[in-house]
């Protein structure tokens, strides 16, 4: 396996792991609060659950799987991390919604393939990319093309293997 590929393998994997955190975080607290003070509430439970994992997953992807790929100042980060999870909560809760009150599926077991398996899975393929791609990575000047290695096609942010200090 070449370098670039072992690279992709190893951010994959510690997205994977991170996510994984995360998504104990989301289900149990979503579980909790939908079967106690938001009971009859799924949405509503599933937000805030997602709110809740959405932090503990930006300190893992940016201390552990993109430490090396940041380029922007932590307040852009933060504000495009937040929004790259607004749009995956929107598509857990999208899940939910469809789920409850076009299919009529309610229930523990609905909404917890609904929200917890289809929703995150979607969502997660959307987060991953737009984390990579746009929130972890370095905004792209007029000439990209200098800080671009055209044999591996990878960023000069890339390249490095000390954190930013940002």
């Amino acid at each position: 396996m070449n370098r670039t590929a072992r690279k992709v393998v190893k951010r994959v994997g510690s997205f994977s792991a991170v996510g994984a955190v995360a998504f104990v975080v989301d289900v149990g607290l979503f579980n909790l609060l939908n079967e106690t003070v938001l009971q009859g509430n799924p949405v509503t439970a599933k937000v805030l659950s997602v709110t809740v994992a959405t932090a503990v997953s930006w300190l893992g992807s940016r201390y552990l799987t993109f430490r090396h790929t940041r380029g922007r100042s932590l307040r852009s980060e933060t504000l495009l991390f937040a929004l790259t999870n607004a749009v995956g909560l929107l598509i857990a809760a999208g899940c939910l919604v469809v789920s409850n009150y076009v299919l009529g599926l309610t229930g523990p077991v609905a909404d917890n393939i609904s929200g917890n398996v289809v929703g995150v899975a979607l969502g997660n393929v959307f987060r991953y990319f737009a984390y990579r791609y746009i929130v972890f990575n370095a905004p792209r000047s007029s000439d990209a093309g200098a800080d671009t290695d055209a044999a591996t096609g990878t960023d000069a942010a890339e390249r490095t293997t000390a954190p930013s200090g940002r």
